[in-house]
């Protein structure tokens, strides 16, 4: 199990941009993620402070990427679908504390073999 080596990156933009998403992460060196579609909600006093309107249908994807490439990854996700493009997309990461399953990790390990 590796530990603390991967970030969880979650972006959220305005529906039809997933892929433009992809794109930007996969150019930063991530391989894939997972998109979930998804509905928004602001007050009135939120739209009006920072001057945009609200797009109820959203998008969220889920990218778990090695930490040593999460800034390159969230810097290229902004520039591409950032809140001053078409997207209005926010990015945050948190820290993944443990990760099983991933393909690095499964070249790392000795292959097991079937008891006989």
């Amino acid at each position: 199990m590796n530990k603390k080596k991967y970030e969880m990156i979650f972006c959220i933009v305005n529906a039809g941009f997933a892929l433009t998403v992809m794109e930007a992460a996969k150019k930063a060196g991530a391989r894939g993620g997972t998109i979930l579609r998804a509905r928004g909600t602001a007050n009135p006093e939120a739209e009006e402070f920072y001057q945009i309107s609200i797009q109820p249908d959203k998008e969220i994807l889920w990218l778990i990427v090695p930490r040593e490439i999460k800034d390159d990854v969230m810097h290229k996700i902004y520039q591409d679908a950032g809140l001053a493009t078409k997207s209005k997309g926010i990015a945050f990461s948190l820290p993944v504390s443990n990760a099983v399953g991933l393909h690095e990790e499964e070249t790392d390990a000795p292959a097991e073999t079937p008891a006989q």
